[in-house]
């Protein structure tokens, strides 16, 4: 069975998005694309990277079968990004999550998490992927607390002198 990856509303979570009357993932719409490029460009790691806000910008407004790239809206507002590639290494992985400065710590990217999860687990898939920067220390702990594990270093695999950590939750059946 194959997850609808492209939209859910949260039923039932909205008590953790502390105040957020309601939490949507839809189809990331394109014309949102190059403001957010300019958003997370200046924000850590891409900042770091120097990394394009036109590269960013690109990736979010692609469409690519099986990686679904995803607006999280609380209400009416545009609240972050989540990419996502399916069908990897018997779990999907996460490309991408990033949530507005504004709307961080409001639980926003735990619910997320979670509903991404329980997808995954409805599609019996065994492992949830992902990287994170080495200098992110904020990204890498926030994805510890929500299970997941460091497993292995990636030197320069985005950008020359600096590494990304793959981590992995393994979806243990039940």
């Amino acid at each position: 069975m194959d997850a609808d990856w492209s939209v859910s509303s949260f039923p039932g979570d909205q008590a953790a998005v502390n105040g957020a009357a309601n939490l949507l993932l839809e189809p990331f719409p394109a014309h949102l694309a190059d403001e957010f490029g300019v958003l997370f460009a200046s924000l850590t790691p891409w900042a770091d990277y120097a990394y394009p806000a036109e590269r960013l910008a690109g990736y979010f407004a692609a469409h690519e079968p099986g990686a679904p790239r995803l607006l999280i809206r609380v209400g009416e507002a545009a609240a972050g990004v989540m990419g996502l590639r399916n069908h990897w290494l018997r779990g999907p992985y996460l490309q991408f999550l990033g949530i507005r400065p504004e709307f961080q710590n409001r639980a926003i990217g735990s619910t997320v998490l979670a509903w991404w999860e329980r997808q995954a687990r409805l599609s019996r898939e065994t492992n949830l992927w992902l990287t994170v920067s080495e200098v992110n220390g904020r990204a890498r702990g926030f994805y510890s607390r929500n299970g997941f594990s460091e497993i292995a270093c990636l030197p320069e695999l985005v950008a020359e002198g600096h590494s990304e950590i793959l981590m992995r939750k393994r979806l243990l059946k039940t």
